[in-house]
This record gives structure tokens, sequence and C-alpha cells, in this order.
């Protein structure tokens, strides 16, 4: 089976994407053909998101599915004549919040997304310049980390650190376990002061192979043996060194961060 869904937005499209992604996620065995139509802030937009909707109706068959995040109720009814089942992302929340706290929402755009504090939005700049310059150990001024990332060569560093800089304004660093580390076996010098800022990152060797051979094809880096030989020195590493890991194979950046978060005792809402 396969349908069409619209992520429909007012703003960045962001919300509606995020939330109607992990809800279609629920439905296994359906294949979904996924468009988003951001800034759809004007009647003349929402014409036009509406027709292409119905066009895709009738080309189809299917009726399409359409996550709404549009705060004007006539925007969302112009779409709503396209025939698709609309989904209000946030029709079950206002009107129970709206008398919970006996006032009406405002209906203003760009509100989740938009740089509207200051403070937080320069605190994701700021860490979101910390994670570059520490990236892949090279700046080895750590006083500053909220923590510190560290593993094999591709096996999810940068990209967590990234991801928890960008949404959440959390300072972290990582640190590539080399050759020399792992024939070691001992905590390099450099991280000793911050053990208790550490957290491992491991990976399937399967998989780290597929991941270096894309980067570095036919190299000595990317066979299997070089792999499980660098993940193995680094389980033994980190379990002698008291630093807690999260295999990364099977599991989303979002996820990894809220397993990191929630061992560190890091309570951040995303900004």
């Amino acid at each position: 089976m396969q349908r069409t869904v619209f992520f429909i937005s007012d703003s960045t499209g962001i919300t509606a994407e995020t939330i109607g992604n992990s809800i279609l996620a629920q439905f296994e065995g359906v294949q979904f053909d996924k468009h988003r139509l951001p800034f759809t802030d004007s009647a003349h937009k929402a014409e036009a998101a509406a027709l292409r909707i119905k066009t895709n109706y009738a080309q189809s068959g299917q009726r399409p599915i359409v996550v709404n995040t549009m705060a004007e109720r006539a925007l969302c009814d112009i779409v709503a004549a396209s025939g698709a089942l609309m989904l209000d992302v946030f029709a079950p929340f206002i009107g129970p919040l709206e008398e919970e706290l006996a006032t009406k929402r405002s209906g203003a755009v760009n509100r989740s997304h938009g740089m509207v504090d200051y403070a937080k939005y320069e605190a994701r700049i700021n860490a979101t310049n910390y994670a570059l310059s520490h990236d892949d150990g090279m700046d080895v001024d750590y006083s500053q980390a909220d923590l510190i990332l560290v593993g094999v060569s591709r096996s999810g560093k940068t990209p967590t650190c990234l991801y928890m800089a960008l949404h959440y304004g959390v300072s972290a660093a990582n640190y590539p376990l080399t050759d020399e580390d792992l024939e070691k076996l001992e905590l390099p010098v450099r991280l000793r002061p911050y053990r208790d800022r550490l957290f491992g990152l491991t990976i399937d060797p399967q998989r780290l192979a597929q991941i270096r051979e894309q980067r570095r094809a036919g190299s000595r880096y990317a066979t299997l043996k070089q792999c499980r030989w660098e993940l193995e020195q680094a389980d033994r590493l980190m379990r002698q060194a008291g630093i807690p890991s999260l295999n990364t194979t099977h599991v989303s950046i979002e996820e990894i961060a809220s397993k990191i978060f929630d061992r560190f005792g890091i309570e951040r809402t995303m900004f």
C-alpha cells in the first residue's frame, strides 16, 4: 500500500514533519510518498497547495493525507476543500488549553522555530561553534565541555555532537580513539581530567566497514578486519576506564542524544 502525505505549515514545516513522521512510523507495511509545503501563510499559497493535493487525489485515486500546523483557520479550510484527510496537529490540544488558561490562542505564526528567545538562540550558536572546533580532537581544551564523546572513527560522534548543540545548546566535544590509543589500552592523557564527562559510542563492525568503504574505498582503514580490531580494543579500553557506552548501529541520533542526556542527568528542552 502507498499513500501520499503532505506536511503543511505556515512556517518552516519542521513541527508538522517531525510529528507526522513519528505517527506514520507506527504503520508498518505502508509506503508513504512525503511532501513538505512550508510557509503556506496566505490564501493564494493555500489555494495552490489545495490544487496540488486535489490533483494528486485525482491521479492516484487514493485520498491524500495532510499533516497540518497552520494556525489560521481560514487557510486550513482552503486546504481541506481538496478532499484530503486533514490531521491538525494542534487541534486536540488548543481547546483544552484555552479552557484551562481562560484565554484564546493568538494564532501567531513562527513561534516554535522563530528566533524568539535571543539568549537561547545564542546558546545554540555557541554550542555549535564549540562542537565544530572540538571535532575529532582538533582542539584539546575540554574544560568547557558538557560532555565528551569517545569512540573509533565514523562511529557517529560528530553528527551526535552537532545535533545536541543545534537543538539543545549542549557543548559536546568528541575524541577519536587512534591506533596508538587502542594499542596502549590506556585512556589518553588529555581525557583523564574529564573522566566523568566521557561517553563512548560503538557500532557493529560490518556497518562500520560499510561506512568507511564509502569514505575511503579499498583502504586498510575500511577493511572488516581493521574495524573489528579497533572496536574490540575500544570496548576493552572503555570497560577498563569505566566509560559508559552505546551501540549506535540501529539507534537514531535523536535516541542517542536522549540516552546520553539520561545518563548524565542533563535536562534540556528542545529550543
